[in-house]
């Protein structure tokens, strides 16, 4: 397979996250970068051994010297970039938030005209735990019917983007609700919403960003899903419980896992999931090992590499719906909220 040449549009933290994991990632490789600030994008190249960098991300766009681009810039910039993108034959890897779902399926469709892969960046969606977790859902647990999840990491830095209200409107909302989101697309593949209820949300007093919310989705087909999200509780929670009619699947680091997501680094962790069922005690419960070498970034590369490799694809168009369905969810709960 030929390697693929990413450039990347951003020179922050996740950018870097990225980096290191296409160093370890098959069939890709970082050949250039460009910011808003040239001066930041000299300086990440130079940190990451980048051999190019762009003043604009224009140039480096209509450049011959790279077949791909990942966008880690704000909401705001990333349908143009991503457009702009396409219409240049660059395949695409977007990170959340996003706009709307409009924005979304705008994206989705200019990759397809332009013959491009799409892909949106959810690192926890390539976890080999994840794949198995949707393989084995249906023997271990029955028909699954509800999703329970909370998402916390404790963040209260006013400085950070999430905080801007004009470059990033939805706050936590669009930051962590989109894996709530996510897993209701993986876990339940529901179908029509018919009630999407917010149980409130809470602002920063400063700011006006928000930083806390919860909600619950219900679906024609009887299945739900009940979530939290926020950055005040002081702590990284990641919990989500998968109820079938005869059991449990629960996780505590669902997101980003202990062992080797991008914040935790603990190489003695087993990566999996418990089982709970009837009326055991936490002692009687069985954990199910999905363990893994290659972290959840690390995969997530190496498969944007093989949905660039033949665009058109089956596994192409599922990442493009699944980031339409996780979208349109979003944009539900927001409507909600409002």
């Amino acid at each position: 397979m030929t390697t693929l040449r990413l450039g990347i549009v951003g020179a922050g933290m996740i950018a870097g996250v990225i980096v290191e994991a296409v160093k370890r990632a098959v069939g890709v490789e970082v050949v250039a970068v460009a910011s808003r600030r040239p001066d930041s994008a000299k300086k990440f190249a130079q940190e990451q051994g980048i051999p190019h960098e762009f003043d604009t991300w224009q140039e480096m766009l209509s450049s011959d010297e790279i077949d791909a681009v990942y966008v880690a810039t704000p909401t705001s910039s990333k349908e143009e970039i991503a457009l702009f993108g396409a219409k240049h034959k660059k395949h695409l890897l977007v990170d959340k938030p996003f706009a709307s779902m409009a924005s979304v399926q705008a994206m989705v469709d200019a990759a397809k005209a332009n013959g491009v892969a799409f892909m949106d960046a959810t690192h926890f969606t390539h976890n080999p735990r994840t794949h198995q977790l949707r393989q084995t859902m249906t023997s271990e647990i029955g028909q699954p019917q509800a999703l329970r999840s909370s998402f916390f990491f404790p963040f209260m830095d006013r400085t950070n983007i999430r905080f801007d209200t004009e470059k990033e409107p939805t706050g936590a909302v669009g930051d962590m609700t989109w894996y709530s989101m996510r897993a209701v697309a993986e876990f339940l593949q529901p179908t029509t919403p018919v009630k999407v209820m917010s149980g409130g949300i809470i602002r920063d007093e400063e700011t006006n960003a928000v930083i806390r919310g919860t909600g619950v989705v219900m679906f024609e087909d009887g299945k739900s899903s009940t979530f939290d999200f926020g950055y005040n509780a002081g702590t990284c929670l990641m919990d989500l419980d998968i109820l079938g009619h005869d059991a449990v699947f629960s996780l505590n680091d669902w997101v980003l896992d202990w062992k080797q997501g991008f914040a935790f680094d603990d190489p003695d962790h087993v990566i999996g999931y418990t089982k709970r069922t009837e009326m055991q005690t936490p002692k009687q419960h069985t954990y199910i090992s999905a363990d893994s070498d290659t972290p959840q970034a690390v995969a997530m590369m190496t498969h944007f590499a093989e949905l660039a490799a033949n665009p058109s694809s089956e596994q192409n168009t599922k990442a493009q719906d699944l980031a339409i369905l996780t979208q349109s969810l979003l944009d539900a709960y927001w409507e909600a909220v409002k």
